[in-house]
């Protein structure tokens, strides 16, 4: 079997990943990201992340990066709307090495008050720079916009005010109220035996106590579509459109994944790529994207250009959007869609980190993990009729908010 789920008695999961090579990839998946941080608390998620880095009960700072460098291994983390993840790359024989400091990270850190104060600087330089990005920032605030009094809308990193605001009892509540074992998920990809890596699970995450509080996430209301545009001391015009849409178990999710792809996907090749920049030269960047999240999703299109073309940029846009709802993809356009989309996925899955990453939320999303052939099938029964009813649902000009920054006169 090419993956194997193992579960604990105190409700954590591993999903394995066999493969025969000499490096192993790892990651510790906890189903808790920004949209759980209550009100006034935001960027609270993130900041755990960065303070899991400082000191446990048994490491200090130095001790923790070491602990995997010191063996020509890699850490890294990040944290998502609904995730923070603790991911590492190692050669085989430092699995326990590894999973050991999963454990220690996650459950015995400290977060003493120096490190706090001091990580609150590096976090607002984050922000800082994030602001100095237009084409980030019209995300955020546009997602603000669409999911306005809900936690799917604000930044990641949150705001200066509630950072300043954080405590340590703020992170250590969350941690108790979100961290909860029977939502965590572990996944390993290596040359590993199912029983070795149920034993190096059971001696170094078995004795963690049970936490099955049960997590109560509610979904964002629909509000009505609004066009907003905003001047800014920038150079270019920047532009996204978009609305919500289908969450991780709506049976359209396939559907608009290839729809997607298709209008303004990865590649060069991509509807929108090919009408705006090659065929008429007025954008470097325009593209389409497609998050699902557990109980609703949003698709997008972003695209940045000279202040005086961003009107002729929109209307080529809608225009292809008019053809995805009007006209039917042909056999010829449909298969082509689906292989090329299919190829993508398939590549994709030769980043062994990030497949581990990836089978890790399937398991999460999912409660079983989903292989590449059952993804290939699902994009293959995906017909020409499915599409169309997705693009009139999703483009439709009426359903679609617009945000706008355009630059100083």
């Amino acid at each position: 079997m090419e993956y194997e789920v193992i579960q604990l008695p105190n409700g954590i999961r591993l999903v394995l990943h066999h493969v025969d090579s000499p490096v192993s990839h790892a990651c510790m998946l906890v189903n808790a990201g920004a949209r759980d941080e209550p009100v006034g608390r935001f960027g609270l998620a993130h900041f755990i992340e960065h303070l899991l880095f400082k000191q446990t009960a048994r490491r200090n700072t130095n001790q923790i990066l070491n602990r995997l460098e010191a063996v020509g291994g890699d850490l890294n983390a990040y944290t998502t709307k609904e995730y923070t993840c603790i991911h590492a790359s190692f050669l085989s024989p430092y699995l326990e090495r590894t999973l050991d400091l999963f454990e220690d990270l996650f459950f015995h850190s400290v977060f003493p008050e120096n490190e706090i104060e001091k990580e609150k600087g590096v976090i607002m330089d984050e922000m800082a720079s994030y602001l100095d990005s237009p084409e980030d920032a019209i995300m955020d605030d546009f997602e603000d916009l669409l999911f306005e009094g809900h936690g799917l809308g604000h930044n990641i990193l949150g705001t200066a005010t509630d950072l300043q605001g954080l405590s340590k009892a703020d992170i250590v509540d969350f941690i108790k109220q979100n961290y909860n074992t029977h939502e965590i998920i572990i996944g390993v990809s290596g040359n590993y035996t199912s029983k070795k890596v149920r034993l190096l699970a059971e001696k170094i995450l078995g004795k963690l106590p049970e936490n099955n509080s049960g997590k109560a996430r509610i979904a964002p209301t629909v509000i009505p579509s609004q066009q907003t545009a905003c001047h800014k001391p920038i150079n270019q015009a920047h532009y996204v459109m978009g609305t919500k849409a289908y969450g991780v178990h709506d049976e359209n999710k396939v559907g608009l994944l290839l729809l997607n792809n298709l209008l303004g996907g990865m590649g060069m090749s991509s509807r929108l790529n090919l009408i705006v920049r090659e065929k008429h030269g007025i954008a470097y960047t325009v593209e389409s994207n497609y998050t699902p999240y557990s109980d609703t999703g949003l698709f997008y299109i972003y695209f940045g250009t000279d202040e005086e073309k961003a009107g002729r940029a929109r209307r080529l846009i809608w225009k292809e959007l008019k053809k995805l709802r009007e006209q039917r993809l042909g056999v010829m356009q449909l298969y082509q869609a689906k292989q090329k989309f299919k190829g993508q996925i398939a590549l994709a899955e030769e980043s062994r980190l990030s497949l581990i990453v990836s089978l890790a939320k399937s398991l999460m999303d999912y409660d079983r993990v989903q292989s590449l052939s059952e993804i290939l099938a699902q994009i293959d029964a995906v017909d020409a009729g499915q599409l169309l009813g997705i693009a009139n649902e999703i483009l439709a000009e009426d359903n679609l908010s617009s945000l706008s920054f355009i630059p100083d006169a």
